[in-house]
């Protein structure tokens, strides 16, 4: 035990001699953002939200468009018609030409780099090198396919050509006329390319063959016309090139959009269908009515017709139109095999047609749970964002794994057919990765596809905020959801690795992308709405943020300074350590000391020191000396005087005089206060990781009551490497644990705990003298195999001479 007023003071004593050498070094975790967020303006202002000089360019298109299935081609021609919203004049207009990825000498396929020689050597058996059979396909068929866009024309709309020039994936258009603050231009472009090969060539597009099945084609069509680049407040034209990971930066517009297709297909895209007459039967628009109301998806294009379908090549063509309004851009599928079926979902401002399309080869699972997910995943990012305002929502099966696009998405996960029984299973891992797939890019319908975040730019706005959501619509499908991403205990192999960046880092530059993009932003929203502000914040503000910013451009300042703003709470220590550094949450309890409050009663104050007294350890000395030692005042007891039978715990009149001449000068409050009987604790605790956090302290007393203190982060604000909490119990405090229910991601739990707890784990056993290649061992059980079959075979034939001999000889007897 120690007096606390001891060690208050010697801590007052060690700040004040170490302040000048602290301050010098001292690294304020707590400082404001502002040197690292843009000045706020009328166009965003300093509370996160939209000015009221806001603004935003348009792009509206008519888009006419045909596959050729044979040489899996598209040509099209469209018109854009463009709205200068913004305050300046532009000469020029720039128009994202991604399709020119897929171009063999493309900055895409040139920059690829591979591992080192080194690592080439020692990666196949042997000391070999080692390539997989679909990293040489990738290699091979990426410089021999012939991809990309063939523009053919560029007009005005009185046909006369208009200037321009293609730089790899961005094509600008040099306008006549200057294009001054209000006005509008429209142009036209022609143009065709061909389809990738999506399992060979990848890249969130493309078409799957079905050799071995029923010889068709499934496509998924995106990316596939020249797209009107961003030209915003903050960056100007959003014209960096597209190399495969920064995403897409898009305005909004109507889409009015013509695809010809062979007229056995079915096509799923963008926006609402148009003549459903002209490439529908009757009976298909029949079960599509009747899916608009139904509690449970009606199949509207059946597996027996898709069936039917696969076994012919329709020679005539169908023209499938769909308008779209106030979206940021367009997609398409379409094949014969298509299982197509539709549930219609309305809740609030939401009155949405859910549909799924669908081969054969994704049945049970697809059937099962595909309509389902969508439906599930509106439901759910209403309740934290705004009400889904597109009439269609759809989850399209091929060879993309998931990829998100106005109303529609391509999800990847099938069944497994079993090569003896023909059957088609599905793991654990496949139906639950399904689902989450589909809740994924169906929730990138909130972010970024209306709140419309700058992909090119930073990929953890619209990947990590909507894994966020993904997170709290996967808890809210089943108890125990097998979730990824979400749960701080998930990041912390990440948050303790080596190889990371800040979130904070451009699209194309991030080289863990799945950790860094779309898990770690997920944990700090959750860790921010479970820890730090709690759900009531947390879900005001967020939504908040999805309200102000809808069918806008947010940046990462605007969401920061919405957050603050909406839910009262400076969070810049926040964004700060998990958003702009790497650092983990690594806090240790070093160690407690344990005090009393002194009643000043003699009678209780010495007593309890002759307690502590004899609580002491016997000296060793004292244990070999009992029984064995004479002493002399055993020996001669009239030796013995007054201090013999008092010790110098004994009370006298003077303590007695003097307790009650102090109790005669205190207040009534403050005699109260000495006869509390608490307990209080100095607690120790150092920030070995450098990320400040909350503390949750989860406290233990002798009567075996438990109970939870949350200290806020603030705590760390003067000193961000080390801290003393004071604890005050009403009985003694037995244990104490550090982020007791993991949700801080705390990289070591092992020095977490008062007193320190083992940590469990399992011993391997295994033989000293590995495997060693033995080629004269391999040849001798060779040829004994090759004996053993010899001789098998040997038996066998004197098995059936011996039974044949038996039957002869029955035969005689009978």
């Amino acid at each position: 035990m120690k007096h606390l007023a001891t060690r208050l003071a010697t801590l007052s004593l060690i700040a004040s001699i170490t302040g000048t050498a602290f301050a010098q070094q001292f690294d304020d975790k707590f400082r404001q953002l502002d040197e690292l967020l843009p000045t706020p303006t009328d166009t965003r202002t300093a509370s996160g939200a939209p000015g009221h000089a806001y603004w935003q360019q348009r792009a509206d298109y008519k888009i006419r468009a045909q596959l050729d299935e044979a040489k899996r081609a598209i040509t099209g021609v469209e018109t854009v018609t463009y709205h200068n919203n913004s305050p300046d004049t532009l000469n020029y207009l720039w128009v994202q030409l991604d399709q020119n990825m897929f171009r063999a000498d493309s900055d895409n396929r040139n920059i690829s780099s591979y591992p080192s020689r080194e690592a080439w050597r020692t990666a196949g058996t042997g000391g070999q090198t080692g390539l997989q059979y679909e990293a040489a396909r990738f290699l091979v068929e990426s410089r021999k396919f012939d991809g990309g866009f063939k523009i053919a024309s560029v007009t005005g709309t009185d046909g006369k050509p208009l200037r321009y020039a293609i730089n790899k994936t961005m094509m600008r258009i040099d306008l006549d006329q200057p294009l001054k603050p209000g006005a509008r231009v429209s142009f036209n472009m022609s143009w065709s390319f061909n389809v990738p090969e999506t399992n060979v060539l990848g890249r969130r597009m493309g078409f799957e063959r079905f050799d071995k099945e029923d010889k068709n084609d499934l496509f998924e069509i995106a990316q596939w016309y020249p797209r009107m680049a961003a030209y915003y407040d903050v960056h100007g034209w959003q014209n960096k090139q597209y190399l495969g990971d920064g995403e897409f930066t898009l305005e909004f517009g109507d889409y009015d959009v013509e695809v010809t297709v062979p007229s056995d297909h079915i096509v799923a895209a963008t926006g609402v269908l148009q003549n459903e007459g002209d490439v529908l039967s009757s009976a298909q628009r029949e079960r599509l009515k009747q899916a608009r109301t139904a509690r449970q998806p009606v199949v509207i294009a059946s597996q027996a017709e898709a069936e039917a379908r696969e076994k012919g090549r329709a020679t005539t063509t169908k023209t499938w139109r769909f308008r779209a309004k106030n979206v940021r851009d367009f997609a398409w599928a379409t094949s014969r095999k298509f299982i197509w079926d539709a549930q219609g979902f309305k809740k609030g401002d939401t009155d949405v047609l859910a549909m799924s399309f669908y081969p054969k080869e994704g049945n049970p699972l697809w059937e099962k749970y595909s309509t389902q997910a969508i439906i599930h995943t509106i439901d759910q990012y209403n309740k934290y964002s705004f009400d889904y305002p597109y009439p269609v929502a759809i989850s399209v099966n091929g060879p993309v794994g998931g990829m998100e696009y106005p109303m529609i998405s391509f999800n990847g996960g099938r069944p497994t057919k079993d090569k003896k029984t023909g059957e088609l299973t599905y793991s654990r891992s496949t139906k639950y990765g399904l689902i989450s797939v589909i809740i994924h890019e169906v929730g990138h319908n909130y972010f970024p596809m209306i709140v419309n975040s700058d992909e090119r730019q930073w990929t953890w706005m619209d990947e990590g905020l909507n894994s966020f959501m993904q997170f709290l619509a996967e808890t809210a499908w089943e108890e125990n959801y097998p979730a990824r991403r979400g749960e701080a205990r998930n990041i912390v192999d990440y948050m303790k690795s080596r190889n990371q960046q800040p979130i904070m880092t451009n699209s194309e530059s991030i080289t863990n992308r799945g950790s860094n993009a779309y898990a770690k932003p997920a944990t700090a929203l959750n860790v921010l709405r479970e820890t730090v502000l709690g759900r009531e914040l947390f879900d005001f503000a967020f939504k908040e943020y999805a309200q102000r910013w809808k069918f806008k451009r947010p940046t990462p300042a605007d969401f920061f300074r919405t957050m603050e703003d909406a839910s009262g709470t400076d969070l810049d220590w926040f964004w700060r350590g998990w958003f702009y550094t790497t650092d983990a949450v690594d806090v240790s309890v070093d160690g407690i000391s344990e005090y009393t409050i002194g009643t000043k009663d003699p009678e209780v104050e010495k007593a309890w020191k002759r307690a502590q007294k004899n609580a002491e350890p016997v000296s060793i000395t004292d244990q070999r000396n009992q029984g064995t030692l004479p002493r002399r005042l055993d020996a001669h007891p009239e030796l013995k005087d007054f201090y013999n039978e008092h010790d110098e715990f004994t009370v006298t009149n003077k303590d007695r005089n003097k307790y009650n001449e102090t109790m005669e000068g205190l207040e009534d409050w403050e005699k109260a206060l000495l006869k509390e009987g608490k307990h209080l604790y100095l607690v120790d605790f150092s920030n070995k990781g450098g990320l400040v956090t909350p503390l949750i302290l989860e406290i233990t007393l002798a009567s075996g009551k438990k109970y939870v203190e949350r200290v806020p982060a603030e705590i760390w604000r003067y000193n961000p490497k080390k801290v003393t909490k004071l604890i005050i119990t009403d009985e003694p405090m037995t244990s104490l644990v550090q982020d007791p229910y993991w949700e801080t991601a705390d990289v070591d739990q092992s020095d977490n705990a008062w007193p320190r707890k083992a940590t469990p784990s399992r011993l391997e056993l295994f033989k000293s003298q590995r495997p060693q290649d033995d080629m004269m061992k391999d040849y001798q059980e060779k040829l004994s195999e090759k004996s053993k079959t010899k001789e098998a075979r040997k038996d066998s034939k004197e098995a059936v001479k011996a039974e044949q001999q038996s039957i002869e000889a029955g035969r005689k007897v009978e």
